[in-house]
């Protein structure tokens, strides 16, 4: 068997398990299928989701569903002022030996997890939040001058809730950047809620069941970046990208317009590795300028803020991102 021929089998084996990945997970978390692909892919692509919404609407169930149908060791902790950098790293005690030799022992906080859930992640202090920073993007904590590795894989869902402000410590665009995907999580229709109230008042619910383990995951992100992108979705990527960009000459009117500071290099790849896991779960082998499009406000309205005068006139960057990914769509169809 060819290498190509290979890596399709893998491909369509991954797409059958995400399927039975994605029915265990709707049997605890109804509804909502955009937010549950979106956080797939964040793991898939062995990266970092932000979930933004109201309390109540389910993102602690959907982290702690997906711990369990992906096979992760998952901890939960809730960020408040307060919180030190020790209590979700962890810290050294001195321990006196029988010969009475002491010396110093590290002991593991809660971030020492596969799938961390950092509920309300803003209302921690900036010193905190830096303690995390460093967890996800090196993998590693260094305490006392020590570096300890973290456990593969390692990806961190946080939480925040849009409305209450009071109280909070906004996230660094730095830490904001770490995160691949935003998802917002909206309130579900009439139909979904009406699901849920049937499955979750009675006296028994169903349960969800391991798919992947931690292993397989770490194969599955493997086969992803193996996956083959198309040239004209990495020009598309490209040039939705330098157009978000206010600084740059290929940058679109609206973003000249209303928009302070752009994506980075590191949304590109965000993009580059996004658009492969929805196709992936779609059930394709090559991602699609759709992808794109579908992913291009997850992926990109995090790491773009708007200016002073686009606040005041009620502009919102979603709004900005479709605009510029319509206009590179139509771009790329003309050429």
């Amino acid at each position: 068997m060819d290498e190509n021929a290979e890596l399709i089998g893998q491909i369509e084996a991954l797409g059958e398990k995400l399927a039975e990945a994605r029915s265990s997970i709707n049997r605890r978390f109804i509804g909502q299928r955009k937010v549950v692909d979106l956080s797939l892919a964040a793991m898939l692509c062995g990266g970092h989701a932000l979930l933004i919404g109201l309390p109540g609407l389910g993102k602690t169930r959907l982290v702690d569903t997906l711990s369990t149908v992906m096979g992760l060791r998952g901890n939960r902790i809730q960020f408040t002022p307060d919180l030190m950098p020790a209590d979700i790293i962890g810290s050294e005690v001195l321990d006196t030996a029988a010969d009475g030799s002491r010396a110093f022992r590290f002991i593991q906080g809660p971030l020492f997890c596969q799938l961390l859930m950092a509920d309300e992640i803003n209302r921690a202090s900036p010193r905190t939040q830096a303690a995390l920073l460093q967890a996800m993007q090196e993998r590693e904590v260094t305490v006392a001058g020590v570096h300890h590795k973290l456990e593969a894989p390692f990806h961190v869902l946080a939480t925040q809730n849009p409305i209450e402000q009071e109280g909070t410590y906004p996230l660094p665009e730095a830490q904001l950047d770490r995160f691949l995907v935003q998802i917002d999580v909206e309130y579900p229709d009439r139909a979904t809620e009406r699901d849920i109230l049937i499955a979750t008042t009675g006296a028994s619910e169903d349960a969800a069941h391991a798919v992947f383990t931690a292993e397989e995951l770490i194969d599955a992100q493997s086969v992803l970046r193996r996956m083959p992108v198309g040239e004209a979705v990495v020009e598309m990527i490209l040039d939705l990208v330098r157009a978000c960009r206010p600084g740059e000459a290929d940058a679109h009117d609206a973003v000249r317009d209303a928009v302070s500071w752009g994506p980075g290099p590191r949304a590109a790849q965000a993009l580059m590795l996004t658009v492969r896991a929805r196709a992936l779960m779609d059930g394709r082998l090559v991602p699609s300028a759709e992808d794109v499009m579908a992913l291009a406000r997850p992926v990109l309205t995090h790491r773009m803020a708007l200016g002073f005068a686009a606040r005041a006139r009620g502009e919102s960057l979603g709004a900005i991102i479709d605009r510029v990914a319509a206009s590179v769509t139509q771009m790329e169809a003309a050429a």
